[in-house]
């Protein structure tokens, strides 16, 4: 959709079973070898290929995100929980009016998913926008099966092997391998448990070890986290699959999508 005309957008958007796909980074550091954009990078990059195994009108990304946590380090810019959620809903709600089936939210940062649940739950009660939100599906699985250094702590990827290799698969000319350095912080006992910012606790922006990872680790990666999501959509998309509240009469068609090399029904159009 960024460079698509009206022209384009309405002949993707005729029928009415159009699935658009909404990719959702951030702004804010990611250690001294990653770019501030990361997050947004990898969320456009993953919305990509799942739009073209989806055959999804793909939007393009929200540059900035809810980074409070990372506010201590130059260059990060964070939105509110409100404006997060003002702005999905906007965006949601227009592409309701234009009888979008469903939004796929590709969400590439942490602090999104609260805001971003909200604004779904909004948009499928009060405008009946059937909207998943994909927050790397699989992640931790792949990161275990393909990386070879540890998290620095269980299901958190930031600066570390797992982004640096993917961002070395979609935009290597970005990264900076020479500046990479490996940092563990100590986890103070109330982290998930009360708000705090990461800067009171890491130096470098860095947890983990980004010094092993490599563009061909980031394919990998990118290929799991892809067969992951679309095994998610393609649930969603199923007759027990997510629901709004409009959804009490069988729907009246269905979207066919490709997903690997066979086509299978899935998401239910509204009615």
């Amino acid at each position: 959709m960024k460079t698509a005309t009206w022209i384009e957008a309405e002949q993707q958007l005729a029928g009415g079973s159009a699935i658009a796909m909404l990719p959702v980074g951030a702004q804010e550091e990611h250690g001294p070898h990653l770019p501030l954009a990361t997050d947004t990078i990898m969320a456009a990059g993953f919305a990509e290929r799942l739009a073209n195994q989806l055959d999804a009108m793909l939007l393009p990304a929200i540059p900035k995100g809810e980074t409070w946590t990372t506010a201590g380090w130059a260059g990060t810019i964070s939105l509110s929980f409100n404006t997060m959620i003002a702005l999905t809903v906007d965006i949601g709600t227009a592409l309701a009016e234009q009888k979008t089936a469903a939004l796929v939210i590709v969400n590439g940062h942490f602090g999104n998913q609260a805001p971003l649940e909200q604004a779904a739950r909004m948009l499928q009660v009060e405008h009946h926008l059937p909207t998943l939100i994909l927050n790397y599906p699989g992640i931790e699985q792949a990161a275990a099966s393909i990386c070879e250094s540890e998290p620095a702590a269980p299901g958190f990827y930031h600066a570390d092997e797992v982004e640096t290799s993917i961002m070395l698969s979609l935009e290597s000319e970005a990264v900076h391998m020479d500046r990479a350095q490996a940092e563990y912080p100590q986890f103070p006992p109330t982290f998930g448990a009360a708000p705090i910012r990461l800067d009171t606790f890491c130096n470098s922006g860095v947890f983990g070890d980004p010094r092993l990872a490599t563009a061909e680790k980031g394919a990998r990666l990118l290929d799991a986290l892809t067969t992951a999501a679309l095994a998610v959509v393609q649930m969603a998309g199923s007759p027990n699959g997510m629901k709004t509240p409009k959804d009490t009469a069988p729907a009246c068609t269905r979207k066919i999508v490709r997903v690997g090399f066979r086509s299978k029904r899935a998401w239910a159009t509204r009615t």
